[in-house]
């Protein structure tokens, strides 16, 4: 499963993202492209950049977690739907 599914899911609202990951990408995007940083790039250079790349790495690992969930949300639909319900005689 690739990343545009989970993407067309979330966009759709088929999967719903958990309250912190919207956050903390918000946060973090903002935060990326803020003139204010904790280490400033103007001061350190490209060593500036270490904050932010940071900030975006923790925003990255939610939306793998939260890729997992939905691909676990799918698998588990598919198992229910290869169950047949029957009457006993």
């Amino acid at each position: 499963m690739g990343w545009g599914q989970f993407i067309k899911a979330v966009v759709k609202g088929e999967h719903k993202l958990a309250t912190g990951t919207w956050i903390t990408g918000i946060a973090a995007a903002i935060y990326a492209i803020s003139p204010i940083d904790i280490i400033s790039e103007l001061v350190l250079g490209p060593l500036g950049l270490a904050d932010d790349a940071g900030f975006v790495a923790i925003a990255l690992a939610l939306l793998v977690r939260e890729k997992g969930r939905f691909e676990a949300q799918l698998a588990a639909k598919r198992a229910d739907a290869d169950i047949i319900d029957v009457e006993p005689l």
